[in-house]
């Protein structure tokens, strides 16, 4: 199952690939999500999907409040979104 990591504090120089490099060495990435931002191109944080939960949980321990740079980076795994109580999944 795979598990989505959201990494924060990020450079804006740093790269697909360099996040690549640091999070394939704990584990199997399926996706890295570097979003761009509009008006000055800037970026500050992305995702990253695991394959497994082992290899987000040694990223994090490994990678959280690492220094890259002059950046010390946050690492944490996104909570899925939970469904209100009440909530149906089709339409009545």
């Amino acid at each position: 199952m795979n598990t989505k990591l959201y990494v924060d504090n990020l450079a804006a120089t740093t790269t697909h690939n360099e996040i690549m490099d640091l999070f394939s060495a704990h584990g199997n990435v399926v996706e890295v999500n570097l979003p761009v931002a509009r008006a000055n191109g800037a970026r500050g944080f992305s995702f990253v999907t695991m394959v497994t939960p082992e290899g987000a949980r040694s990223a994090i321990q490994a990678l959280h409040g690492k220094q890259i740079g002059t950046h010390a980076l946050t690492v944490s795994q996104v909570c899925p979104l939970q469904k209100p109580a009440g909530a149906s999944s089709g339409s009545g």
